[in-house]
């Protein structure tokens, strides 16, 4: 198999590997408070994210920086060092006025992470993130938005590890 090839299968597992996989039934009783709203949901920007690709979805916050509203979450699992976190973002409630947004684990400084650039995917924004090994302490997710105007923000969200 020559280098094209085996990076035509990789390209094509990744893109498969997250296509929209039918949901759940949502259950009638929830026993982890992070992945249930904590007041009803009042508009379309103020509701939960529905499961991920991977798992139910873990809300991690959601935060005001440099005129944007960004909620973010990621998808249940160990963050673990090597591996990698479905991460979905949304900026003033789905795309917002966004040029790009990108996410990294690790420090702010970004030493020893790798930034991926996110993809619009369903109304928001949406990557996986790499997990750096080693994984430093008290590392958090990072999400830099560039606005149309070309500026940057940079906002973190604890991964709730």
């Amino acid at each position: 198999m020559n280098r094209l090839s085996a990076y035509l299968i990789v390209f094509v597992a990744v893109v498969l590997g997250c296509e929209k996989k039918p949901e759940a039934p949502p259950s009638s009783a929830t026993t982890d408070s992070a992945k249930a709203p904590s007041k009803p949901a009042t508009s379309k920007s103020d509701a939960p994210p529905p499961g991920g690709h991977h798992g139910a979805a873990i809300e991690l916050g959601n935060t005001t920086i440099g005129g944007f509203s960004v909620r973010a979450s990621r998808d249940e699992g160990e963050i673990k060092p090597g591996g990698d976190s479905p991460i979905d973002i949304w900026v003033d409630g789905g795309l917002g006025n966004a040029a790009a947004v990108r996410f990294w684990i690790g420090t702010q400084d970004a030493k020893g992470s790798i930034k991926a650039k996110a993809d619009v995917e369903d109304g928001h924004w949406h990557t996986h993130a790499e997990v750096p090994n080693p994984l430093p302490p008290d590392s958090m997710l990072w999400v830099e938005i560039e606005g149309k105007d070309g500026k940057t923000t940079v906002v973190s969200f604890d991964l709730k590890k």
